[in-house]
């Protein structure tokens, strides 16, 4: 009897694009060794956002800010709308500032509140995910009552805000904030001390500091700390016509680069996105996994598949 050598060849595996773990729609090739992922090539979308807002006016391209990243809505119309404020040179009224603060703080909570616990949920808990929505559904209240839109608002515009807060709306959100710091305790107790929780994270897709710099991490894989994060707007000042502009978004630093012709009409409108670059991580992060390590890496990297595609 003899024996002959056989190579044993990798396999290709799709994850995604209507994998209830893909956030959206979102699609990865894995390079399979058996069970272990060797290679993981992300697809990103055509969405074309980027090229319809061409055609538009500057306060019509506003409603894509809000769908590029539809978790974070608010914080995305930020960024668009300083960057036309700073290619005006107009300021924004002290009142309207501070109400964008606000919104843009309510917006964080909200992001943070879904995508922590639907991340819990990946990898097999349910219980926070429930209790968290039933916060947020207050906060997406707090979105209606300022636009009549629970998500798409369009309430941060070029020049301030769309109108001024109602009668009541700052009370309910001090309530809001007094009862809510019981919740994360609550969720903190069910997932951080979770056994199970710490099997499937802890030290799965991990990243060195240089790796994070090389790849352009921001937000949440960067930061460790709520205390280092950039709490306002910011942006590096590039020559007229053209701007940067920067927003701390709870996903990470998420950039405008508005090109201006002198028409009503942006010349070009560059997203930086901190999905994009969190997703280029995918591939290191995942090497040497489990196809069900995937999942929670990808709840890690907190992606949206609209920012990414863009």
């Amino acid at each position: 009897m003899t024996t002959r050598n056989r190579q044993i060849q990798n396999f290709t595996s799709n994850f995604g694009p209507q994998h209830p773990a893909a956030h959206g729609v979102s699609r990865s090739v894995l390079e399979m060794n058996g069970e272990v992922v060797e290679r993981a090539e992300p697809h990103i979308g055509l969405l074309q956002t980027e090229k319809l807002i061409e055609y538009k006016t500057y306060l019509q391209a506003l409603p894509y800010s809000d769908r590029s990243e539809y978790v974070s809505m608010m914080a995305q119309e930020h960024a668009h709308s300083s960057a036309v404020e700073r290619l005006l040179n107009c300021e924004v009224p002290l009142r309207a500032q501070y109400i964008r603060v606000l919104f843009r703080e309510i917006t964080r909570i909200s992001n943070h509140s879904l995508a922590l616990t639907t991340h819990a949920m990946d990898v097999g808990a349910s219980t926070p995910f429930l209790w968290a929505f039933e916060e947020r559904e207050k906060l997406l209240e707090f979105y209606e009552r300022v636009s009549g839109a629970r998500m798409h608002a369009s309430f941060i515009r070029p020049g301030g805000v769309a109108q001024d807060l109602p009668l009541g709306l700052c009370r309910d959100i001090d309530s809001f904030t007094q009862q809510f710091a019981s919740r994360i305790d609550e969720l903190e107790e069910m997932s951080t001390g979770n056994r199970i929780w710490k099997q499937r994270l802890v030290d799965i897709g991990t990243v060195t500091a240089q790796q994070a710099k090389d790849w352009g991490f921001s937000g949440v894989m960067l930061r460790g700390s709520i205390h280092h994060f950039e709490p306002y707007t910011e942006g590096f000042s590039v020559p007229a016509p053209s701007t940067y502009t920067a927003v701390e978004a709870p996903k990470g630093e998420f950039g405008v680069f508005l090109v201006s012709n002198g028409s009503n009409r942006p010349y070009r409108r560059k997203i930086r996105a901190p999905g994009s670059a969190h997703l280029q991580g995918l591939d290191s992060m995942s090497k040497h996994h489990m196809p069900a390590d995937v999942v929670t890496i990808i709840g890690t990297q907190d992606i949206v598949s609209g920012e990414v595609d863009r």
